[in-house]
């Protein structure tokens, strides 16, 4: 499993989802909707699959001594690499925005543990529908992409309205003061737990729709 996750990084991920690891810097803009940070993450996993159909990835991989279930893994384990890098990168951005841009985020959620939780869900939410999606032809990325692309921008659109319009939720989730680190922490906790279950069961559909194909 290792050779084949070395693999994935030296002849598969596409350059983008390298650059696209700078773009937490956009933290630091005082009134930005945020989640765009983390949204480009899934379009560099989208070029690196699109850039595997050009360069017959699944093929190579396939003539391989594996199993299919282990390509998968590699792939899924890859994917989850580069979006936690792109939350572990994020972190020391808001904390300089926090420590010095103290001024409240107009076009949506601050920078804080809440933000976090939700960019989980999203990147879960991002898995469970573009990976089994593309593992269904093991070709087919743009339909995939585009039906996950519109997962996450309506949840994203119902998370800022849930917080804004239920009364409570805004004061405890949508600040940066200590008043609401436990419900920021707790949606944290609930983001984590959201990540690892739809990845884990994005990864297990991929699995059996990829074994099923006739390559």
């Amino acid at each position: 499993m290792n050779n084949l996750v070395y693999k994935e990084f030296k002849l598969s991920v596409h350059t983008t989802s390298y650059l696209f690891l700078f773009l937490p810097a956009m933290l630091l803009i005082p009134s930005y909707p945020y989640y765009v940070a983390f949204f480009y993450q899934t379009l560099g996993i989208f070029f690196t699959f699109l850039n595997g159909n050009t360069t017959n990835d699944i093929t190579f991989t396939t003539l391989l001594p594996i199993r299919k279930r282990d390509a998968v893994k590699a792939r899924v384990i890859t994917v989850v690499a580069f979006e936690l890098l792109q939350i572990i990168v994020s972190i020391p951005f808001a904390i300089v925005r926090l420590r010095l841009i103290p001024l409240e985020n107009q076009a949506g959620m601050e920078a804080n543990m809440a933000l976090f939780g939700l960019v989980f869900v999203m990147f879960g939410i991002f898995n469970i529908i573009f990976l089994p999606g593309f593992y269904k032809t093991a070709y087919k990325t743009g339909a995939p992409f585009l039906w996950a692309c519109l997962a996450m921008t309506l949840f994203t659109v119902a998370a800022e309205a849930a917080i804004h319009l239920i009364p409570g939720w805004g004061a405890a989730l949508d600040n940066v003061g200590t008043a609401g680190l436990p419900a920021q922490a707790g949606v944290l906790l609930t983001g984590v737990l959201a990540f690892v279950g739809l990845t884990y069961l994005a990864y297990t559909r991929s699995v059996q729709r990829f074994e099923a194909l006739d390559l």
